[in-house]
């Protein structure tokens, strides 16, 4: 997961870099109040229907075939999924910083 231009940004001059949202809303950790911007890659689907070499346990070479359905499309749960996560450690970190500042 990147969040705002990743290691674009280390091509950038800072005064062209802090002219725009090109740190994703997050500057050293802490929301700057601009929008959170992510962009986020997923591996492929391990399970798929084509048989696979591989190896078990113990070391010895096997053949990898899954039966059912697996679907190699992620994509309709992928991005539910990714801002219920960001919901959550924004969250978190909201119960974090009230527990700190009211001691």
């Amino acid at each position: 997961m990147t969040v705002g231009s990743g290691f674009a940004g280390t091509l950038l001059r800072g005064s062209l870099h802090n002219a725009t949202n090109n740190s994703g809303g997050i500057q050293g950790g802490i929301s700057n109040g601009e929008e959170i911007v992510l962009r986020v890659a997923f591996k492929p689907t391990a399970t798929i229907r084509k048989e696979q070499q591989t190896i078990d346990s113990e070391g010895n070479a096997t053949t990898l075939a899954a039966k059912g359905r697996h679907d190699p499309c992620v994509l309709p749960r992928a991005v539910p999924m990714v801002e219920a996560m960001v919901a959550l450690v924004l969250a978190d970190h909201l119960l974090r910083q009230q527990g700190q500042c009211s001691l």
